[in-house]
């Protein structure tokens, strides 16, 4: 499955992407990690032109992208857990600090370390679950910019905004 820029789009574009975060989001957790691995998959390569300055806002978030890289795995996934699911701890309100590029780049800077073993992999026979596979049907049919759209949005809602907490 290939998710592409020239795929046809919503006729309302601008319910497309709101519509697209609020179907993820209703997905239990693990099914949301699911599909970000999935999305992942098929735009990684593209992902990071379109967090432009990827590689400085990784340093930016390298203190906190580093310790999740020193966790356990079991550990590395509860965090990502917790970004989803919203959990207050210090580590989400460090996460919840970063800009919604830096989010960006964070989650594809994970990816790539769950693709080589140096963060928690996704197993391989991992299948989607129907509702998440529905989501990703609906994802399919946007166009790249709105599909990157999607992505930083729910990167930028994820963790704690301890200005807010």
């Amino acid at each position: 499955m290939t998710i592409a820029a020239d795929k046809p789009v919503y006729s309302n574009i601008f319910a497309a992407v709101p519509d697209a975060v609020d179907s993820i989001q209703r997905l239990p957790v693990d099914d949301q990690l699911g599909l970000l691995w999935v999305l992942y998959e098929n735009m990684g390569g593209l992902v990071t032109p379109a967090a432009s300055g990827a590689t400085d806002r990784i340093k930016l978030a390298g203190d906190l992208i580093y310790q999740v890289a020193n966790l356990s795995h079991e550990e590395q996934l509860q965090f990502m857990r917790d970004l989803v699911a919203g959990t207050n701890n210090a580590m989400t309100r460090d996460y919840g600090c970063l800009t919604s590029n830096n989010k960006l780049a964070f989650w594809y800077q994970l990816a790539e370390w769950m693709r080589s073993g140096d963060v928690v992999p996704v197993p391989q026979d991992y299948q989607l679950s129907a509702p998440a596979t529905a989501v990703l049907n609906k994802l399919i049919v946007l166009g790249f910019n709105q599909q990157i759209a999607v992505l930083r949005l729910i990167a930028g809602k994820m963790g704690i905004n301890p200005l807010t907490a």
